[in-house]
């Protein structure tokens, strides 16, 4: 039985409220349904009246200045059209100080209260200088995309890369990594042609991490990034993961993902449970010079996800790419993704997330997909662990010496991982990634078995 999606309290009576950089929460009802509107608010552009249907009980919008994202406010509707002046009085006193940071380093005098006409739009901004990449510099990139069997949401992906803007060239790779599957190839072949060379490779077996080793040979960009196919890039998603390796120590960069839709209780339980955004702040990570976090560098997720990462392509095929046993189409459902960032930082390399490289994921929206998501992702971190101490078992006594604030991060109900959860949050989900952590390694050593024929890659510590 599907538990009772309802909070047994009532909905703040908050007339906007700042989405932090952790924010997992969601505005809910304590009776009918729980829905939320998602969409941008771009400050130096008109404030827009922002249309919101029945069952919408909020907006969650992505304020943005200059394109760089600033931080998201959670606006209650009632299922009612939001008005231009309701937006702007109800969240200026709350993302003030956070549009000021910004506008003092353009050198713009910051505003009383936010006009209707929206912030003054500037030719150049102080903000963008040193993030806009020219055609000379911009390295190329090639994007890798795992079809997955899923070919109306590959035509929706690959749409909304026709419309980036890259100074650039870039290609497209994608893998059909469905065994005997051909609903891929025949939409690809019912569709015109895109605005950028397109490559389309299967592989026999089925596993993200073994569909994206297939493409590496077939990489022709410095740069290689790698999304799912149930994403919507933003038109400067790559401009701003290219960006990130201006540095050139930087080896891999993330950036910040972003629920495309919340219409499901299924989908506001995931946010609830942490989904996937990382904040709106760049981060830089290097094992030199290490965050104030004591589960650093295991606690890998909080770098990104394999939905949105890219990598320097010599640096990835340096190291023969990721491990075949591990991610979604394995035993191990998952952690490819996980383990390959912390080869950057074992490898004394920096790792940037990078927050201005936007795309919008589609949540799951039946209950029954959150709930085997759930048990996969705890299968996929105990099976990231485990290969960890695999390939490198100099990594047990540092783990080790983790493992009580690493009980407190998973267990807490006050921790990171826990503060989201409202009432009514389905236990069993929670039950169910605990024990996916449990079984993760075990599903490794099964996934490693079957592909123990299959060339592996080489873990790099720097010295």
């Amino acid at each position: 039985m599907v538990p009772d999606p309802r909070p047994r309290r009532h909905r703040p009576q908050c007339v906007g409220r700042v989405v932090g950089n952790c924010h997992r929460g969601a505005v809910m009802r304590p009776e009918g349904p729980a829905s939320m509107l998602v969409g941008d608010l771009d400050l130096d552009r008109p404030i827009p009246r922002v249309p919101c249907g029945a069952q919408h009980v909020a907006a969650r919008l992505l304020v943005r200045l200059h394109t760089l994202p600033v931080c998201e406010v959670v606006l209650p509707t009632d299922g009612k059209a939001l008005r231009p002046v309701d937006i702007a009085t109800s969240i200026w006193p709350q993302i003030r100080s956070r549009v000021a940071a910004h506008l003092d380093a353009d050198g713009v005098p910051v505003p009383d209260r936010l006009p209707l006409t929206g912030l003054p739009r500037l030719p150049a901004p102080n903000c963008l200088r040193g993030q806009t990449l020219t055609a000379p510099e911009a390295p190329t990139a090639t994007i890798v995309i795992d079809a997955d069997d899923r070919p109306a949401s590959l035509i929706h992906c690959l749409a909304s890369l026709s419309r980036l803007d890259y100074p650039a060239e870039f290609d497209v790779v994608v893998i059909d990594s469905t065994p005997g599957g051909t609903t891929t190839a025949e939409a690809l072949g019912k569709t015109s042609a895109w605005p950028f060379e397109l490559r389309y490779l299967r592989t026999a077996r089925h596993g993200s991490a073994l569909a994206h080793n297939t493409a590496l040979p077939f990489v022709t960009g410095r740069l290689v990034a790698f999304i799912d196919n149930d994403v919507e890039v933003d038109p400067r998603w790559l401009a701003a993961l290219a960006e990130g390796f201006t540095d050139p120590s930087a080896t891999c960069v993330t950036g910040l993902i972003l629920p495309a839709e919340l219409e499901t209780h299924a989908q506001l339980w995931m946010e609830q449970a942490g989904g996937f955004t990382r904040g709106f702040t760049r981060l830089d990570y290097r094992k030199g010079r290490p965050p104030p976090d004591g589960l650093f560098p295991f606690t890998a997720g909080r770098f990104g996800s394999g939905m949105n990462m890219a990598f320097r392509t010599e640096w990835l095929l340096g190291t023969g790419g990721f491990d075949p046993a591990t991610g979604a189409g394995t035993p191990a459902r998952g952690g490819d993704d996980l383990i390959a960032f912390l080869r950057v930082i074992m490898d004394g390399k920096l790792l940037v997330y990078q927050p201005a490289a936007i795309v919008r994921h589609r949540h799951r929206r039946e209950y029954a997909g959150l709930r085997k998501q759930s048990y996969g992702y705890g299968v996929g971190l105990g099976a990231y662990l485990t290969a960890s101490l695999c390939e490198d078992p100099a990594l047990l006594a540092p783990m080790l010496r983790r493992a009580a604030p690493a009980m407190r991060y998973l267990l807490g109900r006050g921790s990171a991982k826990n503060a989201g959860k409202q009432p009514g949050f389905p236990l069993e989900l929670v039950w169910r990634e605990r024990l996916g952590l449990c079984a993760g390694p075990f599903a490794y050593a099964t996934s490693r078995w079957q592909h123990r024929k299959t060339e592996r890659p080489t873990w790099k510590v720097a010295g």
